[in-house]
């Protein structure tokens, strides 16, 4: 049909028709001819409008969205589709999500802090809510130097409940993130209380006094990994990851922390 409809205007409908046939490709006209004035299937129409959301929900969210999530937001709208039409339909219109490139480490140890033992042993499962948190920071080159970001995430949810940026990776960073995540679980009638593990990587702002004894205050356990693994914190390796593919290289070069504040905020949202 495609080819026919390429090439009509110079050699007409018939004469192709007739060459194929020759070349055991067999259609007649009135075959091409009846496909030409058919009313489009239900199935269709179901892709136009389908894809409409799509393109939609690609747009809206960087254009680093990939089939799973596209299919997951069309999900919570409301539209009952499977996953793989999501996939066919996003080959078709030549949509894909953000790949991932090298990681950088940037966790820097000190060996004269007393480290809590690893209480989560890669079991990056909870039973609820505010069982488990996981933390993790990383960094944005900026025109005006390096902006540090830290997140927390509920290991049940996936759900970032706490981050914070600045220019110093001392342990107000990773403080700020933690009292974000308890002021609005607070907030949210779910607090925080006694039971809930910290986990982290072996960083010197988890590990120093101020933070711990954040921890300890606010009645959670710390949990923290062994020094240069990555899969001892693999779920915040993952988000942070996301972040970097999703936002930050895509969205680049960024001017000042407050532009980055502003863009993870609304990333994060």
């Amino acid at each position: 049909m495609t080819f026919i409809d390429e090439h009509r205007e110079l050699f007409g409908v018939e004469p192709i028709c007739r060459v194929l046939s020759e070349h055991g490709l067999s259609i007649s006209p009135s075959t091409y001819y009846a496909a030409k004035t058919r009313p489009p299937s239900a199935r269709t129409i179901r892709d136009a409008e389908l894809d409409e959301h799509i393109q939609r929900i690609h747009t809206a969210n960087y254009g680093v969205y990939g089939v799973r999530k596209v299919w997951r937001q069309l999900l919570r709208e409301g539209h009952q589709v499977a996953r793989c039409t999501v996939e066919r339909r996003m080959r078709a219109l030549g949509l894909q999500g953000a790949r991932r490139g090298k990681k950088i480490r940037t966790t820097t140890s000190d060996p004269e802090h007393q480290r809590a033992t690893d209480l989560v042993k890669r079991d990056f499962t909870a039973s609820g809510p505010n069982a488990v948190w996981v933390a993790d920071s990383t960094y944005v080159p900026a025109w005006c130097g390096i902006v540090y970001v830290a997140f927390v995430v509920d290991v049940y949810s996936r759900a970032i409940v706490g981050w914070s940026a600045s220019m110093s990776k001392r342990a107000g960073l990773v403080l700020d993130a933690l009292d974000m995540a308890l002021w609005r679980r607070d907030r949210s009638g779910r607090p925080a209380g006694p039971g809930l593990i910290h986990h982290s990587d072996a960083g010197s702002q988890y590990t120093c006094f101020r933070f711990t004894t954040h921890l300890m205050t606010a009645g959670i356990d710390a949990s923290i990994g062994t020094v240069g693994d990555a899969l001892d914190n693999a779920l915040m390796e993952s988000q942070i990851g996301l972040y970097k593919t999703e936002l930050i290289k895509p969205r680049g070069p960024w001017r000042s922390l407050a532009e980055v504040e502003l863009a993870t905020a609304e990333w994060v949202e």
